[in-house]
Order: structure tokens, then sequence, then C-alpha cells
């Protein structure tokens, strides 16, 4: 439980708490030891792709901005140190493997996390004097405590609340119980008040609209249908959502637009650059992409095509892989286990897809790698009970 924040990227952009800041971004590296106790657990699944995506990821981008940054080799392998969480799917599943959480455990670790989250936000929200607000912080930079055209905003890191909300949700759905809809309704509601992050009430809205089409009757859905428009416009109606299609200055469409023509422009009519990337400059580097094109360069800014102009079409091909394998091996060990916790972690691949036109997933992949490792340990869980009955049986039978 105490290892889970920094499993989850609690801390990662965190700055304004720099020893919590430095251990998340140390811990991809320091948790890494955890994977020897893999060894006692063969035939586990996915491990291939996970890794051959993370090495093809680290090593083609920074080889390509050898050519076109005039980088190193080295300089940047650092550029990438933001996809080192995805090892969490090596070393998170070497814990579980070696501590044998049963599956209620880790669902009862989540909830306590996310409940904590949202506990903390409604503190920091009723105690925090306005002065700590900062209305004037560096370009780029996410302080926790904010001051901007959306109000007083709390930047506070929610994976686990949303995981949270959306077991709540998908809680009442399938028992009808009002308690569960009660704390899914108070999940989002501090989410759309106090975080303020556009794309993650768009996404937990989108996740909550699938859900209930799934969950729905014929008639029900049809109802939601009818409904659905006028929902989308008092969603959008709501003050700062209002604005996310606004295309003025305020907005910050100019600057996103800008890095668009300029990141098509760079690459080209060239096959090659289109096909592998051409990687980036890595923030340590004495260059930017500021001063190289001159201008407020943003990769995050322009995510997928972000993701394209840094890691071509095989490495976004390999990040959506990456994702919709989670949601095709939740099919299978669905069959094994309906719990409503795998079931939310489903959900959150799909808020993932679904807020990744807002938020690339190359900024957070080890929140992917923490729902992939449980998936398969889960599976190997059930290898295991499985061989065990197989051997069971057999001594049964020489008896």
């Amino acid at each position: 439980l105490l290892l889970l924040p920094l499993f989850g990227q609690f801390f990662h952009y965190m700055k304004g708490l720099p020893p919590l800041w430095a251990a998340s971004k140390a811990f991809p590296l320091v948790s890494l030891p955890l994977v020897i106790f893999l060894r006692a657990a063969p035939n586990l699944p996915m491990i291939g792709q996970v890794l051959f995506t993370f090495l093809w990821m680290s090593v083609v981008p920074s080889f390509a901005a050898i050519f076109y940054f005039n980088q190193d080799f080295f300089l940047g392998l650092t550029a990438q140190v933001k996809l080192l969480p995805m090892l969490y799917f090596f070393s998170f599943l070497g814990l579980l493997v070696k501590l044998r959480p049963t599956l209620e455990e880790l669902e009862r670790a989540f909830l306590i996390c996310g409940s904590a989250t949202l506990i903390l936000l409604v503190l920091l929200w009723a105690l925090v004097p306005h002065s700590w607000y900062s209305s004037q912080y560096a370009f780029g930079s996410s302080p926790l405590f904010s001051l901007d055209g959306r109000g007083e905003r709390i930047r506070m890191p929610m994976y686990f609340a949303i995981i949270a909300t959306l077991f709540w949700y998908r809680g009442f759905l399938t028992t009808r119980r009002w308690r569960w809809l009660f704390g899914a309704a108070i999940g989002f509601l501090l989410t759309l008040t106090v975080v303020k992050t556009r794309a993650m009430v768009v996404g937990m809205a989108g996740v909550f609209v699938i859900n209930a089409f799934l969950f729905a009757s014929p008639r029900q859905r049809l109802g939601l249908i009818l409904l659905a428009p006028a929902a989308l416009i008092g969603l959008f109606s709501f003050g700062y959502l209002g604005t996310m299609f606004s295309t003025d200055s305020t907005s910050g469409f100019d600057v996103r637009w800008r890095t668009i023509v300029t990141a098509l422009g760079f690459l080209g009519l060239d096959p090659i650059r289109w096909i592998f990337g051409v990687g980036t400059i890595s923030p340590v580097s004495a260059d930017s992409l500021f001063s190289y094109f001159d201008h407020f360069f943003f990769l995050a800014d322009i995510t997928w095509l972000g993701i394209l102009f840094e890691y071509g079409i095989i490495g976004t091909v390999l990040v959506i892989l990456y994702e919709l394998r989670g949601l095709f091996f939740y099919r299978r060990i669905r069959a094994l286990h309906d719990s409503i916790f795998l079931g939310a972690l489903f959900d959150y691949i799909i808020y993932v897809l679904l807020i990744s036109n807002l938020y690339p997933p190359t900024l957070s992949p080890g929140e992917t790698a923490v729902i992939l490792a449980i998936f398969a340990y889960v599976w190997h869980c059930h290898l295991e009970d499985e061989a065990e009955a197989g051997l069971e049986s057999t001594e049964r039978e020489t008896r």
C-alpha cells in the first residue's frame, strides 16, 4: 500500500515536493530488481510486447535525434526518461508474484488510495488560503495550486481517485445500489469543480456514457440516445468546459496550431522521418525545441502528432497496441474473474484512450503498466490454480 502511489506515478510531476518528486523519478530504476521474482513465474503474458515497446521507443528516437537534432546517442536517451515508468509492468508484477495478494486486497489498496486522494483534495480546497494559488508560473510547469481563467485549481494527481470513481460507477450499474452512485458522483464533482482539468472531466464522462449504454436494456438505450445530445450540451456549457473548442489566443490555440504546422513542415515528405520519427531534444541538453524552432514548441501540446513526430508511425502503433493489449486481455480474464475492480481497471484504459487527444499516453505510461501487471498477475494465479488442481487430480488417481 505504501509503494502503490510511487508505482501509480502520483508524485511524478509534483515538483513542489522535491523529495517525493525525486523518489518518483528514480523509482522505475530503484524498483527494477523486483523483476528477479519473475523467474518463479514462467509463461507470463505481455512481457515480450511491453519489453519490445520500451526498447524500441527508447533506442530508435535517441538514434534518430543524432541526425535531426545533433544530439549524441546517450544524451538522446535522457529524453526518454518519461518512458521509464513502463518498466513498472515488470517490477510491479514481480512484487505481486512475490507477495501474492488476493484480488480483494488489491482492490482494497486501490480504493484506499483513491478515497485518500479525494479526502486530501477536499481538505486542501477547504484549508489552503487564496495566497497559495499561483497565477504566474513558468511556461510548461504545473504547480499544485494555480489560478487561471478557470479560477482556483488544485492539480491533484487523480490516477487512484479516477479508478475509484469508475469502480463505484461500475458497482452501481452492476448492483443498482445508490451508495455506489453517490461515491461516483462525489469523485466526478470534485474533479469538475476543484481539479478543473478538462481532459479528466471529458474522459470520465465518456466512460460513464459508454458503460451506461453497455449495462442498459434496449429501451433504456433508446432513452440514453435521446438524452445524450442534451447532456453533452449541458456538460460543455459548464464554465471552463465551454472554452474547450475555443480558437482565440487565450485558449492557446494559436500556439498549438503553429506547433502543428511546424511539426508537419519538419517531417516534410521524407518517409523515413514519418516511419521512424525524428526523436527530440533532451531536457538536459544546452539546446531545446524552443530555441531550435524559435517557438514554444511542446510535443505534448499536439498529442498524437507529437508522438508521431518523436516516435514515427511504428512507435505510434506500438503505443496504441500497448493500450489495446490491456483491453483485449481483460476479455480473457473476465471469463475467470468477473470483478468490478478489474472492470474499473479496464475502464481506466478506455479513459486513457478517450483523453489521448488532449493528454498523450506517453506522459504517464506507468499507469497502464500497473494495470497490465495486475491483469498478467490474475492470469498467472489462474494458471497456478489449474496446475495445482491437475496435480491433486493426478495424485488421487495414483492412490
